[in-house]
């Protein structure tokens, strides 16, 4: 019996344990009474693959354990630098509070797996993948990633908007870790999939949001990364090059990446991931299964929307 790496195993809950017979991979009676105790309604997932598949490593990607982070937000309006300074200069120390943008967050995401991360605003689903990238340290807890990350986390990150698009190959290529030798040779392609054209010798700062999307998705996703990270950016741009970036995460997740994708549209969530996480006031609400997640979702975003109307009405 050989191994497929890209097997996926995200489909056992819905498996009939009670109907398994010889005919399965010649797995045998014995065999299955070894995997399946009668007083369990549904066997451990991970000891049935390991019992089938020897060899098999279930690969974890991406681990977070009780992960809490939080900031300090000033209460004074201060819309410059020069009343900063004079602020400062006075000692007059603004008034801050403490905001808890993440508590408690635990979560283990494996190898190939494709996780969308849903939540309304200001949940803190962009802060989270910042925190997986380690752009902010959390205050407890620990996160722990295994292979390359490739993020695409806001329009124009990276990016110099002084440079051409040209230029910003290389720098931002630079930061993601990649050679200036390995740009040089992959720059056609770069080019070719980011469908700028001469507009790629213009600077970035003439570019639309679109552009930017473009250009920052084909640099980030030139090789395949263990693991790709992409906060909304996927919406921005035409409906031909929504459709070929949605090919090509296809692509890299079909070659075993692991993506993590935080998205408000619940159909691109649902179309994209096989997995959801969702972040509700900087606390992990529900994860699991993505549409049973998105439904949960959506019914509570119905009755929010109800209760806010009512309130209107009252008003």
């Amino acid at each position: 019996m050989v191994f497929q790496k890209n097997l996926k195993f995200n489909n056992f809950n819905n498996f009939d344990y009670n109907n398994i017979n010889e005919s399965n991979d010649g797995i045998s009676n014995e065999f299955q009474q070894d995997i399946f105790s009668q007083n369990e309604l549904k066997p451990n997932v991970d000891e049935i693959i390991k019992k089938i598949f020897p060899d098999y490593k279930n690969e974890i990607s991406i681990e977070l354990e009780n992960v809490d982070l939080t900031f300090e937000v000033c209460d004074d309006k201060i819309d410059n630098l020069k009343e900063r300074v004079i602020r400062t200069l006075k000692r007059n120390k603004s008034k801050t509070r403490k905001f808890q943008a993440l508590q408690n967050i635990s979560f283990k995401i494996y190898k190939g797996e494709k996780v969308g991360i849903i939540g309304y605003n200001g949940a803190g689903k962009s802060t989270l993948l910042n925190v997986i990238t380690g752009i902010y340290p959390p205050d407890n807890g620990n996160v722990i990633t295994h292979g390359n990350i490739s993020p695409l986390l806001s329009l124009g990150a990276g990016f110099d908007y002084n440079y051409s698009g040209a230029r910003n190959i290389f720098l931002n290529g630079a930061i993601l870790g990649y050679s200036k030798k390995f740009l040089q040779n992959k720059f056609d392609e770069i080019v070719e999939f980011s469908e700028l054209g001469e507009f790629i010798n213009y600077p970035i700062k003439n570019y639309s949001s679109g552009m930017l999307a473009k250009l920052g998705f084909s640099i980030a996703t030139i090789v395949e990364p263990d693991i790709l990270i992409i906060d909304e950016i996927l919406g921005v741009g035409d409906v031909n090059f929504q459709r070929k970036s949605a090919d090509k995460i296809q692509s890299l997740m079909d070659g075993g990446t692991t993506v993590l994708l935080v998205s408000h549209s619940i159909p691109q969530v649902r179309d994209l991931c096989d997995k959801a996480i969702w972040i509700d006031n900087g606390c992990v609400r529900e994860i699991g299964e993505v549409n049973q997640v998105c439904d949960n979702y959506i019914k509570d975003s119905e009755k929010a929307s109800k209760v806010q109307l009512q309130n209107i009405r009252f008003k």
